[in-house]
């Protein structure tokens, strides 16, 4: 199961159990796991609110904890000690480990010497593990996110009045898509980040994905120009091969740079590499640049896993000095690459299925180039010959006349 972190408004803690209760996490059984890890008595307040028109939970974490600040070592006793099912144990000890190293680099200090203060308060301590548990009751084995959005401002910690995007947030969310945005406020709290800098193995656009459901988490503060949300979308990824309403479904990159200052002779080469390095489709297209300059648009379509290898390609084989990168959502219809053996010889072809049920037959290019040779006849008429032949043997053939 993927889960789909829509962060619109940031993400912090309480957001995120929020969203995950609205899914279907009940709340009572949170409450039971998260009791194996503390002593302390508490409650999970779970309130249903309106942002804007839109539905959401709140959740709040209701106690007198005695224990308002630990040490890293004490959360890492208090996890690794308590009767937590292990994968919980070692995702929830993993997210604190990720804050202890961020905090020991911005205070100086060894991590195990960290001191955490609002992230080590008890409240804190069940959003963490809590996130945990409930995207381990919905089957999330993969999470993906959005860009991360940071307001402007200062907030006030033990530390004092420390710049928004919080110093902390900031060292958690290295290598992860950010963007400013004019809100006075902490959209993206240490505890969000840490969860987010943990379990998301990717961040940008909703991927391609089948959604069962969506939940909604709400955050303490109210903005008026937007829902102060967090939406979270599980359901099953779509991968390459996987079909909806008899469509193949495929999300791709699509690379793209302008070339007008390199020799044309390179380009054949360069397609050459593209297609060695994992291009599903590399194409030129001739345009006029600045100062009405010939020159070639280069676009080349890959999946995720060979997206670094063609960007590397295109810097070393060409001029560029740089590229576009975005996301596309492909529909493609069922194909597959066969080999046959013909009247005109074994000859490979593609058998595309037509969303009516229909079989259509493709011959591939260069055995029809074969039997054009070969039979001395033109290609268009190998082309037909080896379509009709495929067809031919698709069709059912009438059974013979029975005797009475």
């Amino acid at each position: 199961m993927l889960a789909y972190f829509d962060c619109f408004s940031g993400i912090s803690g309480d957001m995120t159990l929020g969203a995950l209760i609205d899914l279907g996490v009940p709340v009572d059984k949170l409450e039971h796991n998260l009791s194996l890890l503390l002593t302390e008595p508490f409650s999970l307040q779970v309130t249903p609110v309106e942002r804007h028109g839109i539905r959401a939970l709140h959740c709040k974490v209701v106690a007198e904890d005695r224990s308002p600040s630990r040490h890293y070592a004490d959360i890492q006793k208090l996890i690794g000690g308590s009767g937590l099912p292990e994968a919980v144990k070692k995702t929830a000890l993993a997210i604190f480990h990720k804050i202890a190293v961020a905090e020991a680099g911005i205070h100086g200090e060894a991590v195990d010497a960290v001191h955490f203060h609002e992230v080590g308060a008890l409240d804190s301590i069940v959003d963490i593990v809590g996130s945990v548990l409930g995207l381990a009751h919905l089957g999330v084995t993969r999470v993906m996110a959005s860009s991360l959005p940071q307001g402007r401002g200062f907030v006030d910690c033990r530390h004092g009045r420390l710049p928004l995007p919080a110093p902390a947030t900031l060292s958690l969310l290295q290598g992860i898509p950010v963007h400013g945005v004019d809100i006075e406020g902490e959209l993206v709290t240490p505890t969000g980040a840490a969860i987010m800098a943990t379990l998301g193995e990717h961040f940008g656009a909703l991927p391609a994905m089948k959604i069962a459901a969506v939940g909604y988490g709400a955050g303490q503060r109210n903005y008026p120009g937007h829902p102060n949300l967090l939406r979270v979308m599980i359901g099953n990824p779509l991968t390459p091969g996987c079909e909806q309403d008899g469509y193949l479904v495929d999300t791709v990159h699509l690379i793209e740079t302008t070339i007008d200052d390199m020799n044309p002779e390179i380009f054949g080469y360069l397609m050459e590499a593209l297609f060695a390095n994992g291009a599903l489709d590399v194409c030129w297209i001739p345009v006029y640049m600045k100062k009405n300059r010939p020159g070639t648009l280069v676009q080349v379509l890959g999946h995720e896993s060979h997206i670094n290898a063609l960007r590397d390609v295109i810097f070393k084989e060409t001029t560029t000095i740089g590229l576009r990168v975005s996301t596309a959502r492909r529909w493609m219809l069922p194909r597959e690459t066969l080999s046959l053996s013909l009247s005109v010889g074994r000859v490979a072809l593609k058998r595309i299925a037509m969303p009516d049920g229909e079989i259509r037959w493709v011959p591939e290019y260069e055995s029809c180039r074969r039997v054009a040779r070969e039979q001395d006849i033109s290609i268009r008429r190998a082309y037909e010959r080896i379509a009709g032949e495929a067809a031919a043997i698709e069709k059912p053939q009438p059974k013979p006349p029975t005797d009475h």
